[in-house]
């Protein structure tokens, strides 16, 4: 929409904009920001920067080297369709106060950095990502957990739960929400209405749909982009669904297994390589499902560094009750054409050269962007540059195969303390062209240990007291 820093106040300053929103990502993946009066915000702020406190951002700085700036990016402002006061958002890139380098724990400095990365390479010149992020919608929620107490509760006036009492017979029954008409979709003008709110900031919505759990699963998928790009827009995806949902009276929730019993949310993410403007993954000379040698490389490189990149692509404690066999889960490090209980699965709906691509199923909607693409596109890259063979495809249903037959397929971590440790051994391939930095994997496992891991470890759950409270 603005390709410079005149642009963007000359439209404040002729379309009465009031706010300017500075926005930009903490380590973990969530949105931070600050407001500007429009009348203080100038040129000033993108050739100086903003001044913030690094310190009180989670994976930045200690306390004793807290100040850092923040350096508006034009290209990324759009008017928020969802605020009363006209308000500019603008997502903004980090830099050290006094070098003025790029922080390199800033998720968009890192996403930037695999992008040169690929085209120092000579690979390729893009990278196309393509996630399909998706959520509940609920219309309560109430959780806690205390020294003597924890719970949690969720509702949804189509939830499967409330079938004896609700009267309405239109509740939908586990794994059995894919595609239902209203009135059994109640939730297709609220998604109609995010999507609206995202074609007005200038996304590219191709459709939207009721998912396969009850209680309200959704997905809105978009048009594929390049990485940066595609990252930013994910955080935007995610900021509508979750405050169009809450102008409506609902609760959106990225959080990967909200529900147990049914389907949990993934964040299955297409991509391919291009060069000069032609697709790399394709190729007609016989092999399995015209791929490249180049996408079976790529393929080779994300299975062999499954376990390290799942730390940032399923990077949350209860990531790791959805990947669990018998909820549609890729919990098996194969690949296949159409099969959807592999890892990596090749789509067969066009036998165009520009559709043809890798959709990786592991990631989950809790990642960071920024972080999750960069290590897809290091761990293809890695495959493609050492030639590293995924092996035969499997073909069959991986859920119905014997333990016998299932011993020599490898599987996804279990928890996540697996995969950070699966990362700190597995990490150099990260490092080709500095694009994820020691100090990056240092403060994230960290962060991921001492902040989720431990303290989830550490505390009792009401089904352990439903096991053993009678012991």
């Amino acid at each position: 929409m603005f390709s410079s820093p005149k642009e963007v106040l000359e439209y404040i300053k002729t379309n009465d904009i009031k706010m300017v929103d500075v926005r930009f990502i903490d380590l973990p993946g969530t949105q931070q920001h600050f407001t500007v009066p429009a009348a203080m915000f100038d040129e000033g702020a993108f050739e100086d920067g903003l001044g913030f406190d690094g310190s009180s951002v989670r994976g930045f700085q200690t306390i004793d080297q807290s100040d850092m700036i923040v350096f508006p990016d034009p290209s990324s402002a759009f008017v928020d369709p969802t605020l009363e006061v006209p308000t500019l958002a603008i997502l903004g890139d980090i830099s050290d106060p006094i070098t003025l380098q790029p922080y390199s724990r800033d998720p968009r400095n890192i996403a930037r950095k695999a992008e040169a990365f690929l085209k120092s390479s000579g690979i390729a010149d893009t990278c196309f990502m393509g996630p399909e992020a998706e959520f509940f919608l609920f219309t309560d929620v109430r959780y806690t957990s205390e020294t003597n107490t924890a719970m949690f509760a969720v509702d949804s006036p189509e939830a499967w739960w409330n079938s004896p009492t609700a009267g309405g017979g239109i509740q939908i029954p586990p794994k059995r929400g894919y595609f239902p008409l209203p009135p059994a979709d109640t939730l297709q003008d609220v998604r109609s209405h995010i999507v609206l709110a995202m074609m007005s900031i200038g996304m590219k919505v191709e459709l939207h749909h009721h998912e396969v759990a009850t209680a309200g699963q959704c997905e809105i998928d978009l048009r594929f982009d390049t990485l940066l790009k595609m990252a930013d827009t994910l955080m935007n995806y995610k900021y509508l669904v979750k405050a169009v949902a809450r102008d409506m009276g609902y609760i959106a929730t990225f959080m990967p297994k909200p529900l147990f019993g049914d389907n949990g949310s993934g964040m299955h993410t297409h991509q391919s390589l291009w060069k000069e403007g032609t697709p790399l993954f394709f190729d007609d000379k016989g092999g399995y499902a015209n791929l490249s040698d180049m996408a079976r490389y790529y393929i080779g490189g994300l299975l062999a560094h499954a376990p390290a990149l799942l730390a940032f692509a399923a990077p949350t404690t209860n990531s790791y009750r959805r990947l669990v066999p018998g909820f549609e889960a890729p919990v098996n490090l194969v690949y296949s054409q159409r099969n959807r209980s592999a890892a990596c699965r090749i789509p067969a709906y066009s036998n165009s050269p520009k559709a043809k691509r890798v959709e990786f199923r592991c990631p989950d909607p809790s990642a960071n962007p920024y972080l999750a693409f960069s290590a897809m596109l290091m761990a293809g890259l890695d495959g493609i540059i050492n030639k590293i063979e995924p092996g035969d495809p499997v073909d069959v249903d991986l859920y119905e195969l014997s333990p016998e037959e299932l011993v020599h397929i490898k599987s996804v971590p279990g928890s996540l303390t697996e995969s950070l440790d699966a990362l700190e051994a597995d990490s150099e391939f990260l490092m080709r062209g500095d694009v994820f930095t020691p100090d990056v994997i240092e403060s994230y496992v960290n962060y991921k240990r001492t902040e989720e891991v431990i303290p989830v470890q550490m505390r009792p759950t009401p089904h352990e007291y439903k096991l053993y409270f009678d012991i």
